[in-house]
């Protein structure tokens, strides 16, 4: 097909349309239709239909996988002495399918096996073992070292639960509207697992107007993605074992669903703690999310796929309205999908908690003990602007690429005056189809090649497209829709581009979100999706009469320390 997206006019205007300095502009000429930073022009914007947009709860695409199945290794009933007494067929193996069966056991069951019987100890504490499972948590680069620990086993109970930090790497969170988004990895370099915020910023300073349509205006988008590195959000140092302390009670007696974390200055009046979290069944999550924004409180929200859901906490409260039950009490009831972290503030002369916060689970309990004693004798720690935020991952089936699903993964969209924000771009599963359903005929004159690629260009132009927030703004917050093409095909076809800077690219329908601030009255308006390269969109807001880009974001670029 050559024909051009019907919405914009035809120009014969020269190609090389002139840019121009947006810091030397009002706003409102940024624009060539409505000015969306005008709250009220919200109220006189056409809409369109909202079907398929509002009842995510309970569509099956957004429950990836089996909840229970993920952290749950064995049945609640389970009991060892059922088995019998019979001796141990397994040491009757030669040693080397010994350490194959091994190798597929999860960590906790490695280190119960470990203290059957010396020679099963020799097997399960064997560093081949344990430093599989801490490069299995370890994406995008190779672990060389345990450093500070002696053994990979003692490095891999110094983290331990936290493994599923670093394994995971991309992690949003429910504070306020805006959000944060956040990139754990492990740096062996020091031993210690840490997260930092992801920050995006654009130097754009021009604007041009679209040969297609000159009352159509196109907003340069250059972003710069990178770790704020001075602040860790995150952070837990290795701590090596005692040397009377053996693996199972490093792994298995130890489970603690909130720890302190110590990441600022010791001076600093800003305290964190590390929350656990236990998931919700199925059934509880989609009665919650039923309602309106917020959801129930239930994170993360519908419109983004998760293995787990859990509840959170509504932004701006002093203290958390977490129910007994939204904590674990054992490491089977604890999601790698999510994790909650308390942050407050202390009034200076108060008790500070990481004076008397000694190693391991005994300095704990002496935090505890010292806080009481303050406490008796009078002096009590005043907190102040206690919160309590919730973090959440992505499976990475929802961001990872594929032949047919090429526009999957996190960008970064430009949103002019609330600048950068980090998108999750979503391309669902689609049944397969076969090539009489989808029309497809290879021509008498047609190349093996050609067909080849006409077949696949049919199965990529093809099926729904979601791009949603992780991070938001005052008007649309984090979990939210921001555009939807319902169909990449022929249903959703508006034409191919002809005018530079967007000639031969597909361009198909959209559906655009917007609201006034504090998410109110939102509604969708018409829009156009323009697919410029598996690696940058363009989208066309009809109503605003502007055009701004997303570009994809290389999430192992920040990996690797």
């Amino acid at each position: 097909m050559a024909t051009s997206p019907p919405s914009p006019s035809s120009s014969a205007a020269d190609s090389d349309a002139p840019t121009h300095d947006t810091m030397s502009t009002a706003n409102g000429s940024n624009y060539g239709g409505i000015d969306p930073e005008v709250e009220e022009n919200l109220y006189i914007l056409p809409y369109v239909s909202e079907e398929g947009l509002r009842s995510d709860a309970t569509d099956h695409r957004k429950t990836i996988g089996s909840s229970r199945d993920d952290y749950y290794p064995l049945p609640s009933d389970f009991n060892i002495a059922a088995l019998g007494n019979n001796s141990c067929r397994l040491l009757a193996l030669p040693s080397e399918l010994i350490d194959a069966i091994l190798a597929y056991l999860p960590p906790c069951d490695l280190a119960i096996v470990a203290e059957t019987c010396r020679i099963l100890h020799a097997h399960a504490a064997s560093d081949v073992h344990w430093y599989q499972r801490v490069q299995a948590n370890v994406p995008g680069e190779k672990v060389t070292t345990p450093y500070p620990c002696r053994t990979y086993r003692e490095l891999y109970a110094a983290h331990d639960p936290r493994w599923f930090l670093p394994k995971y790497k991309i992690w949003f969170c429910d504070r306020d509207l805006m959000g944060k988004m956040m990139i754990v990895r492990y740096d062996q370099r020091r031993g210690c697992i840490e997260g930092y915020q992801l920050l995006a910023v654009s130097n754009r300073t021009t604007y041009q107007h679209w040969p297609a349509d000159h009352s159509v205006i196109i907003h340069a988008f250059e972003p710069q993605v990178k770790l704020h590195l001075d602040k860790p959000v995150l952070q837990f140092h290795a701590r090596r074992p005692a040397e009377d302390e053996g693996l199972l009670g490093s792994l298995g007696q130890r489970f603690l669903p909130e720890v302190p974390m110590s990441i600022h200055d010791p001076n600093d009046a800003m305290f964190c703690n590390f929350l656990m979290a236990r998931p919700l069944d199925g059934a509880t999550a989609t009665s919650r999310m039923n309602g309106v924004f917020p959801y129930g409180n239930v994170w993360p929200p519908p419109a983004i796929p998760a293995r787990h859901r859990v509840s959170g906490v509504i932004s701006g409260l002093d203290g958390d309205d977490l129910a007994p039950g939204d904590q674990p009490t054992r490491r089977a009831e604890a999601s790698d999908q999510a994790f909650r972290i308390r942050q407050w503030m202390e009034m200076a002369g108060s008790p500070t908690p990481g004076l008397f916060l000694g190693p391991g689970p005994v300095g704990i309990i002496q935090a505890i003990q010292a806080n009481m004693g303050m406490a008796s004798r009078g002096v009590t720690g005043v907190r102040i602007g206690e919160e309590v935020i919730t973090y959440s991952t992505l499976d990475p089936v929802v961001y990872t690429p594929t032949e047919l699903k090429p526009w999957r993964g996190i960008w970064v969209g430009d949103y002019s005056g609330h600048g950068c924000e980090f998108l999750l771009i979503n391309q669902p599963d689609d049944e397969e189809v076969s090539d009489e359903e989808l029309g497809l005929v290879r021509g008498p004159d047609e190349s093996e090649g050609e067909w080849t690629q006409r077949r696949i260009d049919a199965r990529v132009y093809r099926g729904r497209l979601e791009a949603t927030k992780l991070t938001g703004d005052p008007n649309v917050p984090r979990g939210e829709y921001t555009f939807v093409a319902d169909d990449l095909g022929e249903a959703g076809f508006v034409g191919i581009a002809q005018e530079p800077p967007f000639q031969g690219t597909r361009v198909v329908k959209s559906k655009g979100h917007v609201a006034g601030t504090g998410f109110l009255d939102d509604k969708y308006i018409e829009s156009q999706l323009m697919l410029v390269s598996h690696d940058r969109l363009a989208q066309y807001w009809v109503g605003f009469g502007h055009i701004s880009f997303f570009e994809r974001v290389n999430i192992d670029e920040f990996v690797a320390p």
